[in-house]
């Protein structure tokens, strides 16, 4: 049995998208619903979940985001325990945007996953091909620069948890 973590090396993540759809959900958070963003316009699909961490802000304004390795795709609006492994940088018509990569703690497929380097290769130049190509038909560029490690997306997470608590804490 592995040991309780805590964030940032455990997070929960929010699911809006799973695998293998080409909806883009977003969370509205003043409605707290999901709503339909767009259907992507490329003959792409998401394959990985992909949603966001729970109690964090990046940079952009929105929570983190969050890539998620899981057997099976889960659903819109599931929230699972998950384990931090590296981040995708990357650049958008926003600045910085990072997705941080997680294994699902649920899924014993993903158990040995503790470091980047133990992700398949190919399944992280797919992740890579599907960021560059899922927006070519919107007319807006998106610019991957390549794999970090969980140390840099811990680094990450505590920035935006911090961030979080800022505007928590500025709301009361």
């Amino acid at each position: 049995m592995s040991p309780v973590r805590a964030f940032p090396d455990r997070v929960e993540i929010v699911v809006e998208i799973p695998r293998g759809s080409r909806n883009k959900y977003e969370f509205d958070e003043h409605a707290g619903v999901f709503r339909l963003d767009r259907v992507l316009s490329s003959a792409v699909f998401y394959n990985f979940d992909y949603g966001f961490i729970e109690g964090t802000r990046a940079d952009d304004g929105d929570h983190t985001d969050a890539l998620l390795i899981i057997d099976e795709p889960t659903f819109t609006g599931c929230h699972v325990w998950a384990r931090p492994v590296g981040v995708l940088e990357m650049r958008d018509e926003k600045g910085a945007d990072y997705k941080v990569l997680c294994v699902a703690e649920g899924d014993p497929n993903q158990a040995h996953i503790e470091r980047l380097e133990q992700m398949r290769p190919h399944r992280l130049v797919e992740i890579e091909h599907f960021f560059n190509t899922y927006k070519l038909l919107e007319d807006k560029t998106v610019d991957v620069i390549g794999w970090r490690d969980g140390k840099r997306a811990l680094e990450i997470l505590r920035h935006d948890r911090d961030a979080w608590h800022a505007e928590q804490a500025g709301g009361r």
